[in-house]
């Protein structure tokens, strides 16, 4: 997702940063929120389009289902020392979760685990950026990071985003990492026909986590308790495809042992019990061109328009994560599902599904997306510890990319 973040520090902010309480804070982070709203330049106003995201009245809501997660916020410094007090302002706030997964350098089915902190929901208020207050906030951020272990940082934005990323890689130590895509389709009025010539079959949690941990072992950013996410309530199945012909008799095991020539594999979060975005700032014209779709599609169904769903009023999303196949089939396989998912999300309500794959994603060509949706997203990272615990890589933030890279929907 894009990350609204402060410009480059230029004067100190007299701030203090402490961690959220959420009976007192809530109403100042939502109005922090309300003033960041997200456009491709970092920011909403001027008469351009941006992303608003409402997160239902829970802050929390995209870090809670993290093992570590911590929220703070920075406040103008006229209040008493514990806040709350005195007229005090929340102007900015940051989120951050902990958890350990696979690091790269590793080609073998031995996956070498390391513990990673993410950094996401920076957000200074307008008034007040440009003044360090976003630095300190992500120093402060880090501290919890080490005291929980963690031996890297990462956070991701819009390649774009300018003032992001020259805050994180300029101010806070972080460089450059990976590059992966945000894909993203709309959600039609008409459902979509399933393939003829792949058969989809969902597993249960268990098989898939075996599935997952065989084929992700030494793919970046796998987490380590995949199972506490495929057994997530936000999770609304994982789904295998093969080719149409192939006998299933729901033996996991007997699959890795010989699994087809081609087969893919996705599942589906569910993003709208969570939180639901708002485009805002459209042009009356685009709004009206995309009502168009809707009301061809509505009158005439069977010519299957790709009519444009509302954006311009809240819609919820599905994120498609662990993609992920084998064989020449594979790409031609994920269309299947992919296809599979548009339909539970067109059930479900929701205006878009998205998915994030690495540039070098070998199932890529089979994700179905309009590109004007998506979005070139980079990855920034940071090592915060001193030594090395995985002597057999080294310094993961030197390690050239994988082909695959594994994004966890508790994070998107």
């Amino acid at each position: 997702m894009v990350e609204a973040a402060a410009a480059v520090a230029e004067e100190e902010h007299d701030a203090a940063v402490r961690e959220y309480d959420d009976v007192r804070d809530r109403g100042g982070v939502e109005e922090v929120e309300r003033e960041c709203e997200v456009g491709s330049s970092g920011g909403g106003g001027g008469g351009q389009m941006c992303l608003f995201t409402d997160l239902l009245g829970d802050p929390l809501c995209r870090i809670r289902n993290s093992p570590d997660f911590l929220m703070l916020v920075a406040e103008t410094a006229t209040g008493s020392a514990g806040g709350g007090g005195g007229g005090a302002e929340i102007i900015g706030l940051v989120r951050g979760c902990v958890k350990s997964v696979v690091c790269g350098g590793s080609h073998s089915k031995d996956p070498i685990y390391t513990k990673v902190a993410y950094i996401l929901g920076l957000r200074v208020s307008p008034n007040h950026r440009r003044k360090g207050v976003g630095r300190k906030l992500v120093e402060r951020m880090e501290q919890w990071f080490r005291q929980k272990g963690a031996e890297y940082s990462y956070m991701a934005t819009e390649q774009d985003n300018e003032a992001s990323v020259r805050l994180f890689t300029s101010r806070c130590g972080y460089s450059k990492f990976r590059t992966p895509s945000l894909l993203v389709h709309p959600v039609f009025r008409h459902a979509l026909k399933p393939s003829r010539r792949a058969s989809i079959v969902r597993l249960e949690p268990r098989d898939a986590e075996r599935l997952y941990r065989w084929h992700f072992a030494a793919v970046e950013f796998f987490p380590a308790d995949i199972d506490a996410v495929l057994s997530n309530a936000l999770s609304l199945g994982t789904f295998l495809a093969l080719p149409a012909g192939t006998s299933w008799d729901g033996d996991v095991e007997a699959f890795l042992a010989a699994p087809p020539a081609s087969w893919a594999v996705l599942s589906v979060w569910n993003c709208m019990d969570a939180f639901r975005l708002e485009v805002r700032g459209a042009p009356r014209l685009m709004r009206a061109a995309a009502g168009a779709t809707r009301l061809v599609d509505r009158a005439a169904p069977w010519l299957r328009i790709p009519s444009i769903p509302n954006l311009f009023a809240p819609f919820g999303l599905y994120f498609l994560y662990g993609l992920g196949g084998a064989g020449p089939g594979a790409p031609r396989l994920v269309r299947a599902l992919c296809r599979h998912a548009h339909n539970m999300a067109r059930r479900g309500g929701c205006g878009v599904v998205a998915t994030e794959v690495a540039a070098l994603e070998p199932v890529r060509a089979g994700v179905p997306h309009w590109p004007r949706l998506g979005a070139e997203d980079l990855w920034c990272i940071k090592r915060l510890a001193d030594g090395y615990n995985h002597g057999l890589l080294g310094d993961w933030t030197r390690a050239p990319p994988g082909r695959s890279i594994f994004v966890d929907p508790r994070e998107f």
